[in-house]
């Protein structure tokens, strides 16, 4: 895998950028004040439907990648580059409550970002912030390392069913960390001396707590071993990043990480160019197929897709990967491809290299378009299917077996309707909805949207999507 983390020095920048010498590059900057307009559920989108998604688009930076490695950027006082950061809304807030804590950062064109932690106090951290985003809970682990104690409001994010945070706890519990829950909150501390490494078992394939736990044992005293660990991409950017830093980690990209802890993660001038947001290319891809467009996606990494691209062939899209980019060719046959003995196709969620789970919302839309039928199956979260009774109204074709199973049967011709995204990725799957449908749509609270997909709006705007954004 091509991530890039590589020293400053040497490459024509002259000095670091300092603060005050540019331009701030704090939560602002980052969106924060769009989102905030959206809270509440003031800001939609008007969607006239019909009208392909036609030309070329860059793929933004990794989402998931930003958030653990604006968290692990704590772990430094010495300055760290992050290029490539997102301007959304999920990063904006995690930015915000580092600033509340004291953390600087600093801009340098519209998408890189410098952190300095060396002024970071420990204050509690703001509640509205972190139930705003789920991401939050990565500050467990470095907030520990640094001052021996945290108090973590309990994270928010997307409602698409239970999140249970147990994994990260019984990681750090074997590391030597004491847990109290209060009734909002949950009280960490770190024993006498530092967390200790261990051979510790995940008891689920957890991104965020494969995570925190890698975190943990980086500055661990004596070696870990973590078993069952997730795997994603974004996982093994975070744990380059940590390398890049000083850090021992082995197994990257496997489901078992070896971690040999370090006193001190102080290397000078370090930065992290996040690789590019492959849910975001892939949601690219399924508003080109079903709304018969011709797009080019720049700034892709082929290995990210492969299941992506397996799955929804089954699905009836089609898309070849050219260098760095990704081709979508206009007006294809849709249809389903049926399983060799003639059954209709499971396209089932689970844990990496298998096909997302943030991708079964936007599989099921573009179901909906495809001549044939096929069964989606969510594995992981009991609420993330619930957004189908909209499409219902719109005139899908979709019997939800249950929280995790919808049949869909296709193609069906949509019309506009007035929509309520409940979450980043149903949001997402809506707003395909909405350009594949005849009519106007509206689709309210797209600040759930702006989470995830950076200015969405005015990026398909350009491509010939028929949006508006109102506030």
């Amino acid at each position: 895998m091509r991530y890039t983390f590589k020293p400053l020095a040497g490459r024509g920048r002259g000095p670091l950028f300092r603060l005050g010498a540019g331009r701030r590059g704090g939560a602002a900057d980052f969106g924060l004040g769009t989102i905030g307009s959206g809270i509440g559920g003031m800001a939609r989108f008007i969607i006239d439907g019909g009208h392909p998604i036609s030309g070329v688009i860059q793929a933004s930076g990794n989402k998931n990648a930003a958030l653990p490695i604006l968290c692990a950027s704590i772990l430094s006082d010495r300055g760290v580059w992050i290029r490539n950061v997102p301007k959304i809304g999920d990063v904006a807030t995690l930015i915000a409550l580092l600033e509340n804590l004291g953390m600087r950062f600093a801009r340098q064109g519209d998408y890189d970002l410098r952190s300095l932690s060396s002024s970071l106090s420990d204050r509690p951290l703001d509640p509205g912030l972190c139930r705003a985003a789920r991401g939050s809970v990565l500050l467990a682990v470095p907030l520990l390392h640094r001052f021996g104690r945290v108090e973590l409001p309990f994270p928010g994010g997307d409602r698409i069913g239970r999140r249970r945070i147990d994994t990260h706890l019984l990681a750090l519990e074997q590391m030597g960390a004491a847990i109290t829950a209060r009734p909002s909150s949950l009280v960490i501390s770190a024993p006498r001396g530092g967390l200790r490494g261990r051979d510790i078992l995940l008891d689920e394939a957890s991104v965020t707590a494969t995570e925190n736990a890698v975190m943990g044992a980086a500055l661990a005293k004596g070696a870990s071993v973590i078993r069952n660990a997730a795997c994603e991409p974004h996982v093994q950017e975070l744990c380059l990043f940590l390398n890049s830093l000083g850090a021992d980690i082995s197994g990257i990209g496997t489901n078992l990480l070896r971690v040999n802890g370090v006193p001190s993660l102080s290397r000078e001038n370090q930065e992290a160019a996040l690789g590019p947001d492959y849910l975001e290319v892939a949601s690219l891809m399924v508003l080109a197929v079903i709304t018969g467009g011709e797009l080019v996606v720049e700034n892709v990494r082929a290995e990210d897709l492969r299941m992506i691209l397996f799955q929804f062939r089954r699905l009836g899209m089609a898309a070849e990967v050219r260098g760095e980019s990704l081709y979508v060719p206009a007006n294809q046959p849709r249809r389903i491809q049926r399983d060799f003995l003639g059954s209709i196709p499971t396209i089932a969620s689970s844990t990496w290299p298998s096909f997302p789970a943030d991708l079964t919302s936007i599989a099921l839309v573009a179901a909906t378009q495809m001549e044939g039928g096929a069964v989606i199956h969510e594995k992981m979260f009991e609420s993330r299917l619930f957004f189908v009774d909209q499409l219902l109204d719109m005139g899908a074709k979709v019997v939800l077996c249950d929280p995790h199973r919808a049949v869909v049967v296709g193609p069906s011709e949509l019309h506009g309707a007035r929509m309520h995204s409940p979450d980043i990725r149903a949001g997402m799957a809506l707003l395909a909805a909405a350009f594949a449908a005849r009519g106007e749509s509206v689709i309210e609270n797209v600040v759930q949207i702006d989470r995830g997909y950076e200015q969405i709006d005015r990026r398909l705007g350009r491509l010939g999507a028929r949006i508006e954004k109102e506030d």
